[in-house]
């Protein structure tokens, strides 16, 4: 067993958190936010192709042609097996549909050797975006109630509506971090986002709940005399070779899977996979260094209170 006093040093783990969100909102304000389309509205254009392509060449010609920015990305229609680039154009109103035909024809005369052919192509409200995102921001705040509601039925031995409380303030850590990993690679914020968000929930609260069984078991052993700080650090001990095992196996079948897609430049894979990594590595993080210390943070404020209302 591990021998680590994780509450001892809990203020040096507050403080690289706090130091990583500070990162997270400074490259927010000066770089900002890189919303897909999905949020913004607009227009994007599949297209199948074959040989070599210059990207670069590809999206400035789409530029020129279409009179706004230009997305481009690479991937591999799945059922034909043909390599597909994608055009994504982030206005207001879309493309109409004679702007998006004189866009394929120059493109078309542009690349004649690679014989592009449309797959697909979309306009997205706006408003479509906006309400997708608010219902994700329900199911989260859903599904973050009836955690707390269950840590607190399960664990109410060991103060279980607290337990709750800090077990969703690690998850928010972990979506926070998640968020900067978006923003700080340029990642756009799409629906990726919100499928990451919603994974790491799960995961991050499985680790969660395995450390509180094991305080609530500790606590039957070692009574209730032992200190919270104690009983927290020698829990967190316990389980940690376990959460080490389980998050190795689990990050390196992601690390796969992101080399896969960058070999195969399939970047709608390598948008979620690599948030994703982030996303767990951040989840054990919260669950050894951030929920554990804090909630022993808030046992000793109680304690703190209760003794001076005795004295009193």
């Amino acid at each position: 067993m591990f021998n680590f006093d994780f509450i001892g040093k809990r203020k040096y783990f507050f403080t690289l958190s706090i130091s990583l969100f500070v990162i997270i909102l400074l490259f927010t304000l000066f770089k900002g936010v890189d919303l897909a389309i999905e949020f913004k509205g607009g227009t994007f254009i599949n297209y199948a192709y074959s040989g070599k392509i210059d990207y670069d060449e590809f999206s400035s010609v789409a530029e020129e042609s279409a009179g706004t920015k230009a997305d481009v990305t690479s991937g591999t229609d799945l059922a034909s097996n043909q390599e597909t680039i994608k055009v994504s154009f982030s206005t207001k109103n879309g493309l109409t549909a004679d702007k998006q035909f004189e866009l394929t024809q120059k493109l078309q005369e542009k690349f004649p050797d690679n014989n592009l052919d449309v797959i697909s192509s979309s306009d997205v409200n706006p408003s479509s975006g906006k309400e997708f995102f608010q219902k994700c921001l329900l199911a989260v705040a859903f599904a973050s109630i009836v955690l707390i509601i269950y840590i607190a039925w399960r664990f109410k031995r060991i103060s279980g509506w607290s337990a709750g409380v800090f077990a969703i303030l690690g998850l928010f850590h972990d979506v926070i971090m998640v968020y900067g990993t978006f923003v700080i690679f340029g990642i756009p914020i799409n629906a990726n986002f919100m499928a990451v968000v919603l994974t790491i929930l799960g995961y991050s609260i499985n680790d969660t709940i395995v450390v509180y069984d094991r305080i609530r078991e500790n606590k039957k052993i070692l009574g209730k005399k032992t200190p919270v700080a104690e009983l927290v650090n020698t829990s967190i001990n316990q389980s940690l070779t376990r959460t080490i095992n389980t998050s190795i196996a689990t990050i390196s079948t992601m690390i796969i899977v992101s080399i896969v897609a960058v070999i195969f430049k399939v970047e709608s894979i390598l948008s979620f996979s690599f948030p994703l990594i982030i996303g767990m590595i951040f989840g054990v993080y919260s669950t050894i260094f951030i929920t554990g210390p804090l909630w022993v943070l808030w046992q000793e404020y109680k304690e703190k209170n209760k003794k001076s209302y005795a004295d009193k």
